[in-house]
């Protein structure tokens, strides 16, 4: 079973690469911990080494197998060379009650069973088969990062995905699915240790049980998703911050700067944690210096991504903070509607049932942490204790970005916090806790979980051990169970090498090398798709002019100036000027520009009817447009076809000759509804082509789905192929 063994080394080398780099920091640094903690720490601090080396192998375009074996056993090698490999620490902790370690290693031995199982079968996770490690194949293909502006996840923070990329190199998915749930299985043991250092070892048993066995964490911790993975460097950073409180030992803090920092590099959400280590530190030391070891062990992490931002999309903080670095890959508006939808998920008839979906449901919010759960607020008992308050404002901090995003995997990084307080609340009463431990860990198990959760919550539904060990091919288990691989590879099979394929709905692309531009994953798309949206509904196309008139007179410039204020998108789809009745051939000398989204004005002037500049924000005065028209030209009206979803703009028409001041032409225009246009249809593929698109996926849900199928001929479009409802078209060119 050759891919087997690919799939298991490829784990198993980026597991021992991280775990050699810690050593070898430990040893320069000369760090002790008691021996439980050792390798824990060590392999953590190791992974933020190991995602850094990934990223020069990125930058440097030298990403591939061999590069990494080469680097991989050289860290190997030399970590046992130097002697690295030797566990320091000989202190140990305290033996555990016979009873709890009897229950603990049960109920680890049977889900670490169950979790393994589905992290090596194939995978097929929405996020981890899409952009998670689309992103991971596309850089091993192309040997390093390339300049993605048509998808704005490209430019998240990808810390854990430079992990994946090492395992996948050698083992592909699964490899990838297999660390992440090394991070799973570590989450208890480490939430056990800082427990146990602290002086609470059963509640640690407790809650380290609690988290492990929550279903959403069960299923995001199997597949390429990195949620569990961020949860489980945020509470190593905690543990290692606390540890320091107590011996004020100095180079702890470049362990801790460095997890802080991986926070950043792994999800931007999970920043927190730098300030979170900052305020904390500069709290107890009283001393701004102290920071130093901290600040230089976070820019480490965190300035790679940034200067990456910077360099090929223009903002550092990409796909947000456009306000401060504006940019044509993604607008301000765009950003506002991307984190609006995030935060108001429509499943949703109020936010009363937020409670009942994270612990019972979970169809709603994407899955369950289970009913025990609902018991949380018995977890204030343990503010009676400075531990649990510690706990309490670190599951505050880290749960304070989930307003943001309401689905529940986003409160992944504060679950371990929450079930250690829940642990924590209740281990004075005798039996409470193992019966709480047990009660979750038997109606979490798949087969019992089924029985009350909604049946679309995102969770693990059986032990897949046949196609784990690749009895059952994987092929065939994709095939009949995840539409998304059967779509991808329909792609693939269909459409040329190097070609680009347009679609409002995404598939898998970590199994495909062809490129999906989807509509709502940058401007550039969503502006392609709003063209399609021209054609396909009459409210979105131009049907509404505004006439500027004026005495006649020679202009060279002219300016439309935004007067108002308010929620709108100023656009403009057609831009003519005119002599009487007669428009003003455009001209190759003519340019247009404007002080807001400059990037897409060119669509103003392009003879397009379906296609449209927008201003990517909401109006405010000042906003203008102007027009050169390369010499001076006599005209007397201005004639502007624009889409009926702007009633707040207001406009005002400006002048200037060859040289002098600008003069008002006219304060505001007269409105009038234009006649029906034809031929949209294909007016909006040509802007496809245009683009370089030439293949357009409609999937059954998608808008006009219908409409393409029925009216091909008039679309432009010829059906290529159909797999699962999903229908691949060639956009073909129109005569000139």
């Amino acid at each position: 079973m050759p891919q087997l063994f690919y799939i298991l080394f490829g784990a198993a080398f980026t597991l021992l690469v991280s775990y050699c780099l810690g050593r070898l920091l430990f040893w320069r640094l000369r760090l002790e911990f008691f021996r439980e903690e050792e390798p824990l720490f060590a392999f953590l601090s190791g992974a933020s080494l190991l995602h850094f080396i990934v990223f020069l192998c990125c930058a440097a375009q030298v990403a591939k197998k061999a590069v990494f074996l080469a680097i991989g056993w050289l860290i190997v090698l030399t970590a046992w060379r130097r002697g690295a490999l030797r566990l320091a620490a000989t202190r140990r902790f305290d033996p555990l009650p016979r009873a709890w370690r009897l229950l603990f290693f049960a109920v680890f031995a049977a889900y670490a069973f169950l979790y393994l199982a589905n992290a090596m079968a194939p995978e097929m996770s929405p996020d981890g088969s899409s952009y998670h490690l689309g992103f991971v194949a596309k850089y091993l293909r192309e040997r390093g990062f390339s300049r993605i502006t048509t998808n704005m996840y490209a430019n998240l923070t990808q810390g854990v995905e430079m992990l994946f990329a090492f395992a996948f190199a050698f083992g592909r998915h699964s490899s990838a699915a297999l660390v992440h749930c090394a991070f799973l299985l570590m989450l208890p043991f480490l939430m056990l240790n800082h427990a146990r250092r602290f002086g609470f070892p059963v509640a640690g048993l407790g809650g380290g049980l609690l988290a492990l066995c929550a279903p959403v964490i069960g299923v995001d911790g199997t597949t390429a998703y990195i949620d569990v993975a961020v949860a489980c460097v945020v509470f190593a950073t905690f543990a290692l911050l606390q540890i320091w409180s107590v011996s004020r030992e100095p180079k702890l803090l470049v362990l801790v700067g460095l997890l802080a920092g991986f926070c950043f590099a792994a999800k931007y959400t999970a920043a927190l944690a730098i300030p979170y280590v900052g305020v904390y530190v500069l709290w107890k030391s009283k001393a701004l210096r102290t920071l130093l070891p901290v600040a230089a062990s976070v820019l480490l992490m965190v300035v790679p991504w940034t200067a990456k931002n910077w360099i090929l999309v223009g903002n550092p903080l990409s796909p947000f903070a456009n306000q401060f670095f504006p940019n044509p890959n993604v607008t301000l508006a765009f950003e506002r509607e991307y984190i609006a939808m995030m935060r108001n998920w429509g499943q949703l008839k109020s936010k009363s049932e937020i409670p009942l979906e994270l612990t019972v449901k979970g169809g709603r919010l994407g899955g369950l942490f289970g009913p025990v759960f609902v018991l949380l607020p018995l977890g204030l008992l343990a503010l009676r204790r400075r531990e649990g308050r510690q706990l309490w404002l670190a599951a505050a901090v880290f749960a304070a970005p989930y307003y943001n995003n309401l689905g529940t995997r986003f409160l992944i990084p504060a679950a371990p916090f929450l079930a250690l307080t829940l642990a924590l609340g209740v281990q004075a009463s005798r039996g409470i806790l193992p019966f709480l431990v047990l009660l979750h860990a038997t109606i979490s198990w798949p087969h019992v979980l089924r029985k009350y959760c909604s049946p679309y919550a995102w969770r693990l539904e059986r032990i897949p051990v046949a196609a784990a060990l690749r009895i059952t091919k994987e092929e065939k288990f994709l095939a009949e169970r995840f539409p998304s691989y059967v779509i991808a590879r329909m792609i693939e099979d269909s459409v040329p090498a190097g070609e680009q394929v347009f679609s409002f709905s995404g598939a898998a692309d970590a199994y495909m090398s062809r490129e999906l531009r989807v509509a709502y994953m940058s401007a550039s798309n969503s502006l392609l798709g709003e063209f399609i949206w021209s054609a396909l509904f009459p409210d979105l196309a131009p049907s509404l002019r505004l006439h500027f008139e004026f005495p006649l007179q020679g202009l060279r410039r002219l300016r439309l100036v935004q007067t108002a204020g308010g929620t709108d998108q100023w656009s403009i789809g057609e831009w003519r000027v005119r002599r009487g009745e007669r428009e003003l051939p455009r001209g190759a000398d003519w340019r247009i520009r404007a002080n807001v989204n400059p990037w897409y004005v060119q669509y103003a002037i392009d003879n397009n009817p379906v296609s449209r500049w927008r201003t990517g924000e909401p109006i405010r005065p000042g906003m203008w447009m102007e027009l050169d028209l390369g010499a001076v030209r006599t005209v007397d009206n201005v004639l502007l076809e624009v889409v009926d979803d702007q009633g707040q703009v207001r406009l005002r028409l400006e002048g200037q000759a060859d040289t002098g001041p600008w003069k008002v032409l006219s304060q505001q225009p007269k409105f009038f509804k234009g006649s029906q246009m034809k031929g949209l249809r294909r007016a909006a593929m040509q802007e496809l082509r245009a683009a370089g698109i030439r293949y357009y996926l409609v999937a059954p849900g998608d808008p006009g789905a219908d409409d393409f199928r029925v009216n091909s001929k008039l679309w432009g479009i010829k059906l290529l192929a159909e797999r699962a409802g999903t229908r691949l078209y060639y956009i073909e060119e129109t005569p000139q």
